[in-house]
């Protein structure tokens, strides 16, 4: 089946499909974040964002961090989503971007001060959640492709 082009070539994206896509996305971005923090913490006594008293839940920036993963999701599925509507090969454009993003995202632990461990623990938690947002929203875009040209 194949996705047929709207006035001006672009492709024709159920939005409300996609952008479920992107909430959903959100939501294991966060929950990845949070597991992340949980393993650290709890399993390997690495104090990610948070002072070592605080235990293994930490603090409020657990919960931050957690929304902030979320929120780089919806980021991405905007981005995705004007990307399917304006450009030509929209997947290999939003692979690169997103690639050369979750890099930046799993080396700027490293630019900071702090326990090498502790660099390590949010660089990786930062890679997890690029790549989960890399191979999910990619998925939910061509499902809202079909689901679109279906419908016409």
């Amino acid at each position: 089946m194949t996705v047929q082009p709207t006035q001006g070539g672009a492709n024709a994206v159920a939005a409300g499909r996609l952008w479920a896509g992107g909430l959903a996305t959100a939501v294991i971005a966060g929950l990845i974040a949070v597991a992340g923090i949980l393993l650290a913490r709890g399993v390997f006594d690495v104090p990610v964002l948070a002072p070592e008293g605080e235990g293994t839940w930490g603090d409020a920036d657990t919960w931050t961090y957690a929304l902030y993963c979320g929120l780089a999701a919806l980021v991405a599925t905007g981005l995705l989503h004007l990307l399917l509507i304006s450009t030509p090969r929209p997947f290999q454009f939003f692979g690169w971007i997103i690639s050369l993003a979750t890099a930046v995202a799993a080396l700027a632990p490293f630019a900071t001060s702090g326990s090498t461990s502790s660099k390590i623990a949010t660089g990786l938690i930062n890679l997890i959640v690029g790549i989960a947002i890399g191979a999910l929203l990619p998925g939910a875009a061509r499902a809202a492709m079909r689901a679109r040209a279906v419908g016409r």
